[in-house]
């Protein structure tokens, strides 16, 4: 009897190459067509991109402007606080996933990125202090992704359960705390958080309020009680009758004028309370979609087993209906990672505020392509990381 060995892969060849694109681009003549039609048009675009941004864009404008791009009016003087909420937030996240799974292509991506900031820092005029910045946060990702599987091993899994929970909750404080001073630092006001650092603040702490929310109108909606139901109903409704201008416009303006004089609300928060309350009646669609994918037997043999409605809700339900719609929750989340670029409108100095700020300027005015690009790239780039992550947790959950 013969031993069954593992077949060894396939080794790379040009008649592989040549194979794949038969299979793939070149297996009838209609394909061959629009494959040829494709790739014609590609370079078009790509070489008239390719000789603008080599030939007669003007960089000096993001240059001259870095800092403003990323944390606008922030006091010079003040900076490190931000550097130190960025090494924080990549020490606490680099630790979580190297808790829950460790793979080389995270090393290799995380000492790729180290190397590309500290070049590009040179560029944007940055010096030793940045250099180190950099490089901190570079080593600090590494370590505790080398770290996280140590501590899993070594450490009880009850403690890492809790544990982790408890540092983000810390973290939140510690951010606040560094952001907005007192206990020893000096008070910075909200109307100098601006560009990438403000898009960036109000993008996640509306995330974090809007899925609670989202998902207790989905339950509401759902409930047996007719006064619940109804309530929850005609919130969703209603909010999703209205576009997101009109619900920033109410928040920023028209809520101080109904709120009563003693109370004054932040404009950044009467921002994140706009965005919040919009996106939770998307959520909560979202939600509903996966509740009623359960299986009506699932939710009785939990109740057969003695588990009253709360725990079945907690253990059986939600779990279930929250993995079904990742993809979904994961969208609204980027959607609304992209809709405060409306803050802009109601006098907050976002991305694109800011953006439109530096346009302003005598020496760089004209220079709308270089801006935007660069903008565009950056919302591309964190809405790709949550896509990322969002896939990797499906890989997780084992989502189908």
């Amino acid at each position: 009897m013969s031993l069954l060995l593992p077949k060894s892969p396939t080794p790379f060849s040009a008649s592989s190459i040549v194979t794949w694109l038969q299979r793939n681009l070149f297996s009838t003549w209609y394909n061959c067509l629009l494959t040829i039609a494709s790739l014609w048009m590609i370079y078009l675009g790509g070489r008239g991109l390719f000789l603008w941004m080599f030939s007669q864009a003007q960089w000096t404008v993001l240059q001259a402007n870095l800092r403003l791009f990323f944390v606008g009016r922030f006091p010079i003087d003040q900076i490190w606080r931000v550097w130190c909420i960025v090494l924080l937030l990549c020490a606490v996240a680099s630790l979580t996933v190297g808790v829950i799974q460790r793979s080389r292509i995270l090393l290799i991506s995380v000492g790729a990125l180290t190397a590309i900031g500290l070049g590009i820092v040179p560029l944007g005029g940055g010096q030793g202090p940045e250099m180190i910045w950099v490089t901190a946060m570079g080593g600090v990702s590494l370590l505790n992704l080398l770290l996280g599987p140590w501590l899993k091993t070594h450490l009880p899994q009850r403690l890492i359960v809790r544990g982790l929970p408890c540092i983000w909750f810390l973290t939140v404080f510690v951010v606040l705390w560094l952001l907005t001073g007192g206990l020893g630092l000096s008070t910075i006001g909200t109307n100098v958080w601006q560009g990438l650092l403000l898009t960036v603040l109000t993008a996640v702490v509306s995330i974090a309020l809007s899925f609670p929310i989202g998902v207790l109108l989905a339950l509401g909606r759902r409930s047996p009680l007719p006064v619940i139901r109804t309530l929850s109903v005609l919130y969703i409704e209603v909010i999703r009758g209205l576009p997101l201008i009109g619900v920033l416009f109410v928040a920023g303006v028209m809520l101080p004028l109904i709120l009563p004089s003693q109370v004054q609300l932040d404009a950044v928060l009467r921002a994140v309370c706009g965005l919040t309350l919009f996106s939770a009646a998307y959520l909560a669609e979202n939600v509903r979609g996966g509740l009623q994918s359960i299986p009506q037997g699932q939710i009785e043999a939990a109740k057969a087993l003695g588990l009253n409605p709360v725990l079945v809700l907690g253990l059986v339900v939600l779990p279930q209906a929250l993995r079904s719609v990742i993809p979904a929750i994961v969208g609204q989340f980027i959607g609304l990672f992209k809709n405060t670029s409306l803050l802009s409108i109601i006098g907050l100095v976002e991305l694109t505020g800011i953006s439109r700020s530096i346009l302003s300027q005598p020496r760089f005015i004209g220079r709308h392509g270089e801006v935007y690009l660069f903008i565009g790239l950056l919302y591309w780039l964190f809405c790709y990381l949550m896509s990322l992550g969002s896939r990797r947790l499906e890989r997780q959950l084992s989502v189908k």
